[in-house]
């Protein structure tokens, strides 16, 4: 007997016809003779619904109250799926994070998971029964509810997978499987057949939304391995596991793009100790993420400072940079929306020498001008105008040749 844990997204279970068709897929997996926890997320559009409700209410709604309002998407879901298996005979106990409980901790709609207590799972697996989990959501010390963000819903499927050492995490969406970029942009776009957990944790951090990162940093950690495939057919899909041998032999595997994304740059910033820590503090205290940083080099003891946040936090973002600029008389503070980040991801790019010459000359070949280049040891990113982003990814999907099946593995 295996633990398999699955986790349905929103457009999975987006109708009663839909969760009616998951009810049928849990119930098959389950005449195995498998334990099986199924993590649901709200249904499609939901979500977005009661977000839009409590800002009817306020433009900037209380983060304690919000969550108590957005958190009653997944605990519909739960019910109807519970329901619904119980008509076909395969008896369902639905679960809310506080009734597991999922013990979270940090900011209100941002929250982390601390702690996953295994006793009632296991009391239902006692007496024969499928458990049904709310997504998406957890309980904090003093008992209130709390959401892990969105995305989350993949989160809280890894984390109960690796609290129960289950055998097995299937992420099921509307889609195949992890692809070589946006099938939406490029025709020739290939399902992966495995991917290793870094080369997945790059790709979801920086754009691609097939799995939400936190979801396959718990993966990585704790060795949970990953199925993510279609719940609308019964094709393999991909397999994120522990990086082998064949994955580093490919030099791309992937290419993301994210829209994103925003940009602000501080003018003549004076170059002397502690500065950066001062423009960056309000903004961590604010709980608004940085991504990439660049700094010119000094010039009359000045320099510029550019850096990147999600279009969503660009305007608390600047309103903080400008105010803190003030203090130590930065010349500007500017700000660009229209831009993005794409970038090219595999595992074989630490052993492949030329791969950053190539993104860069198929850009300057199209006459796309790089802004700002951030790097690791498998991925290289760049922010360019977010116009040329669909023809960004067409064309450096065909320079690494990745809509073929035998794709560069040699030096270039």
């Amino acid at each position: 007997m295996a633990l398999i844990v699955q986790k349905y997204g929103g457009t999975s279970v987006g109708t009663t016809e839909r969760i009616k068709d998951v009810a049928a897929r849990v119930k098959k997996a389950r005449a195995k003779g498998d334990d099986i926890i199924v993590v649901v997320s709200a249904m499609s559009g939901e979500t977005n619904r009661l977000i839009g409700l409590a800002e009817e209410m306020t433009g900037n709604p209380e983060g304690r109250e919000f969550d108590v309002v957005v958190s009653t998407g997944e605990q519909v879901t739960i019910g109807l799926l519970a329901m619904a298996l119980t008509g076909i005979d395969c008896p369902a106990t639905s679960l809310t994070g506080w009734q597991i409980p999922i013990e979270t901790e940090g900011f209100y709609n941002a929250a982390r998971v601390k702690a996953i207590s295994d006793k009632r799972i296991k009391a239902e697996f006692a007496k024969g029964r499928v458990v049904i989990v709310a997504g998406f959501q957890g309980v904090g010390c003093g008992g209130d509810i709390m959401t892990l963000g969105r995305g989350g819903s993949d989160t809280t499927a890894v984390a109960l997978a690796a609290a129960l050492k289950a055998d097995l995490c299937e992420i099921y969406t509307d889609v195949d499987g992890v692809f070589t970029t946006d099938p939406g942009v490029c025709k020739d776009a290939r399902k992966l057949e495995k991917i290793s957990y870094d080369e997945m944790l790059e790709m979801a951090s920086l754009g691609a939304k097939v799995l939400q990162t936190r979801s396959v940093e718990f993966a990585k950690k704790y060795k949970v391995p990953l199925m993510v495939r279609s719940s609308f057919n019964d094709s393999s899909g991909t397999m994120v596991s522990e990086e082998d041998q064949d994955m580093e032999k490919v030099m791309v595997s992937g290419i993301t793009y994210n829209k994103n994304e925003a940009k602000i740059s501080v003018v003549r910033v004076p170059d002397r100790p502690g500065i950066a820590a001062r423009l960056f503090r309000p903004l961590t205290e604010s709980g608004v993420n940085v991504d990439m940083i660049v700094q010119n080099i000094s010039h009359d003891a000045h320099t510029d400072l550019t850096f990147t946040v999600a279009k969503g936090d660009y305007k608390r973002a600047i309103e903080l940079v400008r105010s803190e600029a003030k203090e130590f008389e930065a010349e500007d503070v500017l700000g660009d929306l229209d831009i993005a980040k794409i970038s090219i991801v595999g595992a074989g790019m630490r052993s492949h020498a030329g791969v950053a010459s190539m993104m860069f000359e198929t850009l300057a070949e199209a006459e796309i001008n790089v802004q700002m280049i951030s790097t690791s040891e498998i991925k290289i990113s760049c922010v360019i105008d977010e116009a040329k982003t669909e023809e960004a990814v067409r064309i450096l999907h065909a320079a690494f040749e990745l809509g073929k099946d035998d794709v560069k593995e040699e030096s270039v």
